[in-house]
């Protein structure tokens, strides 16, 4: 029978040993294997050049249709607008577009801990920059941890007891009689 602890130094040495094989690094392709995925992929792209095509041309009828009947019914047609904008060069960006990287944040994750960085605003930026680690430093707001001013509608102090015996705030003439009135 085996101790606790060889058992565990076995199974920590195939643990050590299974990823080996994940970081060995493929062989490149032979030219062969190489012209064949390049054809595939001169295939693929010239299916998805025919599929837009496609897409284009069948959007386009579905628009004509529209704007010939919304014409015969008295409907206010506006001129078509165009679908895709032109690509911009690398680097260049298209002026009134916000570039991906301006710093713009998006909201924070509604489930998120206040405090933690997962309530740090996204800005897209990579998690050791200086904009992702000033992000992450957003200050806690909590009114239950104290570091927030109390809201405006909270009761600034407990409602005061009545005394025993003491009649009901409003008092109609025709409340039946109960056992609290006598």
């Amino acid at each position: 029978m085996m101790k606790a602890t060889t058992v565990s130094r076995m199974a920590l040495l195939a643990a050590l040993a299974l990823p080996q094989g994940a970081w060995a690094a493929l062989p490149p392709p032979n030219p062969a294997q190489a012209q064949a995925a390049a054809a595939k992929k001169a295939e693929a792209e010239a299916q998805a050049a025919k599929d837009k095509a496609a897409l284009t041309a069948s959007m386009d009828a579905l628009s004509a249709r529209w704007r010939s009947r919304a014409a015969g019914q008295g409907w206010k047609v506006n001129a078509p607008v165009a679908i895709a904008a032109p690509a911009a060069a690398p680097g260049v960006t298209t002026p009134g577009v916000t570039p991906p990287a301006a710093g713009v944040p998006a909201g924070a994750p509604s489930a998120a801990t206040p405090g933690t960085p997962g309530a740090a605003p996204a800005t897209g930026a990579a998690p050791r920059s200086p904009q992702a680690l000033q992000a992450a430093n957003v200050p806690v707001k909590s009114e239950k941890l104290g570091t927030a001013a109390p809201s405006t509608d909270v009761k600034k102090a407990p409602s005061k007891p009545v005394p025993a015996g003491a009649a009901p705030a409003v008092e109609k003439k025709n409340t039946p009689e109960t056992a609290n009135k006598k």
